[in-house]
């Protein structure tokens, strides 16, 4: 971990296995833990979102099938009116859905990636993204 922090020293190393990064930094970083044979993280397991009362986080786990272990990498997202990220389509094809899910549920924008985004649950005219805190639900449930 000790080269991670030397290369990108703007990441926070935090308790078991988890890197907090900048939204500017997270594709360098991610290609870094990928394409480095030190760390071979090349396979994305799960993508997703959490949302706080001041900031998002997108959360993203990595396996290391090579070196069998784990890594999981927080963005924090402080701009809770259009939060954005970089999309790691181009280096995991795999996070195509998952980033899609989490706009459509969370609001969550993945740029640099065409054609995102895009809803993947809801339908195109559906206004809101339903796990937001501030979403109201209008319909037969309170």
């Amino acid at each position: 971990m000790q080269a991670l922090l030397e290369k990108f020293p703007n990441i926070e190393v935090q308790e078991n296995q988890m890197v907090i990064v900048s939204a500017d930094d997270l594709i360098p970083f991610m290609s870094e833990v990928k394409e480095n044979p030190d760390y071979a993280l090349d396979l994305l397991t799960n993508l997703t979102a959490a949302e706080y009362n001041d900031h998002f986080e997108t959360v993203y786990n990595l396996i290391s099938i090579t070196n069998g272990f784990d890594l999981m990498v927080k963005v924090k997202l402080t701009d809770k009116d259009n939060p954005s990220v970089p999309s790691l389509c181009p280096l995991w094809g795999g996070a195509n859905w998952q980033e899609r899910e989490t706009y459509d549920l969370m609001g969550i924008n993945f740029t640099d990636y065409p054609g995102h985004p895009t809803r993947i649950l809801l339908l195109d005219t559906f206004n809101g993204h339903p796990l937001r805190k501030d979403f109201k639900w209008e319909g037969g449930r309170e």
